[in-house]
């Protein structure tokens, strides 16, 4: 009967014990899909083109030579109308990240800066140049350095910056919603992130 009591006992520790590691071993399964789940959520997000835009204007190019002293005074000039197509994207797949599985936290250490294309096209009108002062690539190199100028400083008055960086933190917060249904916490540079105004980024940095 002794025997019998003992086989029991040893029988039943032995279930628990499997049963218990089993368990454990569940769980870090788990854990260990969730960091993959993560993982291959941040790295599969690609170039976001965010907002598009189209400004146009009308430049005036005028330049003047005197030769020979002020005797003779050689001109030049162009009416140049500029229809440009803006885009504003962040590339993604760039981001900076790095996920705890023993805290069960996503950092995100740092987004890729914006990035502004320009698609310029230029439409010469009334282009007149004298004999002595005749038109060459350094003219056309000059009016589209300034038209490049006088846009961006255009797009930088605009709202077309800020709409980007609000469609930036719309896609953003779905790493939020992940990590938030999933138990986990999300990180974004050196403060933990609980709603979509903590994603905003100090600065962005606009490339050209």
């Amino acid at each position: 009967m002794r025997g019998f009591i003992i086989g029991v006992v040893l029988a039943l520790t032995a279930v628990l014990i499997i049963r218990s590691c089993s368990e454990e071993n569940k769980k870090d399964s788990i854990l260990e899909e969730n960091a993959v789940m993560l993982q291959k959520q941040v790295n599969n997000v690609a170039k976001l083109i965010v907002t598009e835009g189209h400004f146009s204007q009308v430049y005036n190019y005028k330049d003047s030579q005197q030769l020979f002293g002020p005797l003779i005074t050689a001109k030049k000039k162009a009416l140049v109308v500029v229809n440009a197509e803006v885009t504003v994207a962040y590339d993604l797949s760039l981001i900076d990240f790095e996920v705890d599985k023993e805290s069960k936290t996503l950092y995100i250490r740092s987004i890729p800066e914006a990035e502004i294309k320009l698609y310029p096209d230029f439409e010469y009108y009334d282009v007149t140049a004298d004999f002595l002062n005749q038109f060459n690539a350094g003219d056309y190199n000059k009016i589209k350095k300034n038209v490049h100028a006088s846009l961006m400083k255009q797009i930088n008055a605009s709202s077309i910056i800020t709409n980007a960086e609000n469609r930036l933190i719309t896609e953003l917060s779905k790493f939020l919603v992940l990590t938030n249904s999933m138990g986990w916490t999300l990180v974004y540079g050196d403060h933990t992130v609980q709603g979509l105004e903590d994603l905003r980024a100090p600065s962005h940095i606009i490339k050209n």
